[in-house]
Formats: structure tokens, C-alpha cells, sequence
């Protein structure tokens, strides 16, 4: 399949998985022996289960670092880091016994100070029982801030990536607070942007904040040297709301039988029927691919875009789930021939993945 797709995804796949990948599992290996560490075995569990069942979000992240030009492994080491911090509090918020939205609040904070060189480290686990990591949270901080402080200019960029991170704290907040509380708070949240996004649902919104594409997107640019105030602005608007709802929609659609086995929140369920869903995928889509002609490099975008379709639906979990084969089927007709190049290459390569137990 691959002499029939076009050259310039053949060249960026070639690049991924030689150059991109293996600097990706570099960079986590150095992790995982970090979180090996952590005295406190609540925290160490969720360290490590995080990493093993969320690497292929680090994957993903890290095709950006293509974007920063002889800084690529920077970027690698910036992506892999606050994608770990990401993931690791979502496993503390969603595996805890906290339903406490200060808790909540307290652990992002993190996620706030690595994108700002210069705040000081704190006690994130203030507000639970679980406190020892071993210095884990604030290393991951910590390399955040070294990699966005070594960088010319990140000033010009530092207005969207903390606003974009901002939406993604608030979230992370509202849907892990007592299960009665979520779906009001994240409404009446959403309540505040609605005359921007009025054709948005709320659970929609929801899972455009739920990313971090747009942040490492702007701080590939960045490290690359190509960034100025009117690219940082469209970088925003390319990406926020329909690039990084379309990723977490998909993140959700594959998580849904999961997610119901766990008794975990997932916007997915939210949508009428499947057919009401699969025509707002349809939508996200669309608008994904106008929104990013607007960029430099559009192709390398178009490229990311129909490469969260592929992989996506390529997943594994896809298989649990009721009536998916259409819906795959479907949505790879609208998304075109690449989309469909990425979920037959994402096939192959979770065949030919060896298994990385911790």
C-alpha cells in the first residue's frame, strides 16, 4: 500500500518511525525508570500504568518535533514530558478516591508551570493523602521549563499555550469532580464560551479543551525559528476548536467500551444516536481541513489530521465496539486516501510492535 500513497506521507512516515519514534521511547525510557522510583506505591502505579497504556499519545505528540528543524530532539523532550504530566494526572484523577476539585486543581497546576519558565515548583499533591513521588512531577516540570527557557522569543507564543492549557485544566477539573456534579459544572463552564462556539455542544467543547495538540504544535514552530505574533495567532485558531476536538472525539469514540467498564465520563455518550454522532465526526472533519489550509506547511498538517483519523480508528479497542466497521468504514470515505494510507500503516505497525512491559 505504500508506493500507492502519496510520497510526501511516505517520507514523513519514514521519518516518524526511524528518527521520531525511537527518540520518543528514549526519552520515556528515562521516565519510566524515574517513576520506578516513586516511593509512594499509589503514585508509582499510576506513573507506570499511564506510561504503558498511554505511550502512543507521546508517539502521536512527538510528529510535531518535525516542525523544529535541527531542535527536533528538544521538542521531542518538551512533548514527551508534558504529554507524561498530562497523562499521569489523568490516571490520578480518574483511578483516585479525590473527588476534590481543589485536589484536581492543585495537581494541574503543574501543567501551568511547565509551560512558564521561572514559577517556582510546589507541593502539587497538597490536597491528598498520596504525596511522595520522589521529586517525579517536579522533573517533569522542570524539563518543560528548561526546554521552553532555552528558547528565543517564547514570549510570543506563551500567550496561546497557557490559554490553551488553561481549557485543558478547567476540564480536567469539571468531569473528575463526584460523578453529580460533572455535568452541570462542565455545562455551565461551556455557558461562558457559547455565544463564541454556538455550533458546539458542550460535551463538544469539552473535548476540544481535552487536548494538547495546538501547545505543541506552537513550541515546535517556535524551537524551528519560524515564529512570529500572526502564526502564533493562527496556529490557535487553526487548531482550537476543530483539530483538537476531532483528536479527542476520536480518543473517546475508541475509549467508549472502556470507559463504560470503568464508570468513566466520555462525551461520546452524550451524542443521540450513532448516526447523529458520526455526522458531527463527519462535521469535525470538514472543518479540521479548511481551518488548516489557513497554516504554513499545510500538507505536514493535512498529514497530522488524517493521521488521527487512520491511527485512531486503527486502534485496537476499535474492535469492542458496536457497529464499527461502518462507522470506520464511513468516516475513512470522508476523510480521503491518506486517512486511509495511516489506518492501513497503523495496522501493520501494531502487528509488528514488540510488546514494551515495564
Amino acid at each position: 500500500m505504500a508506493t500507492q500513497a502519496p510520497q510526501n506521507a511516505v517520507r514523513l512516515m519514514y521519518n516518524v518511525y526511524r528518527r521520531v519514534f525511537p527518540e520518543v521511547h528514549h526519552e520515556l525510557n528515562r521516565w519510566i525508570e524515574k517513576a520506578k522510583a516513586i516511593p509512594n506505591e499509589e503514585l508509582r502505579t499510576q506513573a507506570l500504568s499511564s506510561i504503558e497504556s498511554k505511550t502512543f499519545h507521546c508517539e502521536g505528540g512527538a510528529i510535531y518535533s518535525l516542525l523544529a528543524g535541527e531542535r527536533w530532539k528538544e521538542a521531542v523532550r518538551f512533548i514527551v514530558a508534558y504529554q507524561t504530566i498530562s497523562d499521569y494526572l489523568d490516571n490520578l484523577c480518574d483511578r483516585s478516591t479525590s473527588m476534590n476539585p481543589e485536589d484536581f486543581r492543585m495537581l494541574h497546576q503543574s501543567m501551568t508551570d511547565a509551560l512558564t519558565p521561572g514559577n517556582d515548583l510546589k507541593n502539587y499533591y497538597a490536597f491528598r493523602e498520596d504525596q511522595n513521588d520522589g521529586g517525579y512531577l517536579h522533573d517533569l516540570v522542570s524539563a518543560c521549563q528548561e526546554v521552553l527557557g532555552g528558547a528565543q522569543h517564547y514570549s510570543l507564543i506563551q500567550h496561546h499555550t497557557v490559554h490553551l492549557g488553561s481549557l485543558y485544566n478547567d476540564l480536567q477539573v469539571h468531569k473528575h469532580v463526584i460523578e453529580e456534579e460533572r455535568i452541570p459544572r462542565l455545562q455551565q463552564w461551556f455557558n461562558s464560551y457559547r455565544e463564541r462556539w454556538p455550533n458546539l455542544e458542550w460535551y463538544e467543547f469539552s473535548a476540544c479543551s481535552g487536548s494538547t495538540l495546538g501547545i505543541f504544535c506552537l513550541v515546535s514552530y517556535l524551537l524551528g525559528g519560524r515564529m512570529d505574533e500572526e502564526l502564533a495567532e493562527q496556529i490557535e485558531r487553526s487548531y482550537f476548536p476543530f483539530m483538537q476536538g476531532l483528536h479527542i472525539l476520536l480518543d473517546y469514540y475508541i475509549d467508549q467500551h472502556e470507559d463504560e467498564e470503568e464508570g468513566d465520563l466520555n462525551f461520546c455518550s452524550y451524542y443521540d444516536h450513532e448516526e447523529q454522532m458520526k455526522g458531527r465526526f463527519q462535521y469535525f472533519v470538514k472543518r479540521t481541513n479548511e481551518e488548516i489550509q489557513k497554516l504554513p506547511d499545510s500538507s505536514f498538517h493535512e498529514m497530522i489530521h488524517k493521521g488521527l483519523v487512520g491511527m485512531y480508528l486503527a486502534d485496537r479497542k476499535v474492535g469492542k465496539l458496536t457497529n464499527a466497521k461502518t462507522f470506520v468504514k464511513d468516516l475513512l470515505k470522508v476523510s480521503g486516501k491518506k486517512a486511509t494510507f495511516f489506518y492501513i500503516n497503523t495496522k501493520m505497525y501494531h502487528k509488528l510492535k514488540p510488546g514494551r512491559p515495564l
